[in-house]
């Protein structure tokens, strides 16, 4: 048997340490992307209100609708735009809860992420009992500060009495999510 020369004695060993260096870097990273991710979602999961109470909207009839008025009662925020199907087909739901639990203390505000004349022509067409909010694109980031990280429509957060974030729902709301945060206030 030939003796083996130091390049070919080792070409195995270095092969696997460069495997295992490269297994390494990647948990590593894996790691870090996931610890980055738990952090960019956490302020997000716990969703700042203060911003909101703060806040005045113009409604569609020029009145004002001022958010520190509505704090002590449980209250329902939709972020919700005319462009956006499933936000039109959550309308009535949300105003057949807002009629229905309003003896119980419920609010319900629509903001609209819209233009104001899109806004006012679609309710003519289709009235809502609960107040609508022309939060016009800064509503997006409104939508983003109580947690909406994706800035999509429509969007819905329940707050507290004490006006800190209870729940929020990416999407169309679903009558059961009605019902669980109904139950719960």
């Amino acid at each position: 048997m030939l003796p083996m020369s130091t390049t070919e004695s080792t070409a195995p060993l270095t092969s696997r340490r460069s495997l295992l260096l490269a297994a390494g870097v990647g948990v590593v990273a894996a790691a870090a992307g996931a610890g980055v991710a738990f952090w960019r979602r956490e302020p997000q999961a716990q969703g700042d209100a203060s911003a909101l109470w703060g806040l005045t909207f113009d409604t569609p009839a020029g009145q004002p609708l001022t958010m520190a008025a509505l704090r002590g009662k449980p209250l329902l925020v939709n972020f919700w735009a005319t462009w956006c199907p499933p936000c039109v087909e959550e309308l009535p739901m949300l105003d057949r809860f807002a009629r229905e639990h309003a003896a119980n203390g419920w609010q319900v505000v629509g903001l609209a992420i819209d233009q104001p004349s899109a806004v006012r022509k679609f309710l003519a067409a289709t009235p809502v009992s609960f107040p609508i909010g022309l939060a016009g694109l800064e509503g997006t980031d409104l939508g983003k500060s109580l947690g909406n990280s994706a800035g999509g429509l429509p969007f819905t957060v329940v707050l507290k009495p004490d006006g800190k974030v209870r729940e929020r729902r990416m999407g169309k709301v679903a009558p059961g999510d009605l019902s669980r945060w109904a139950a719960a206030a």
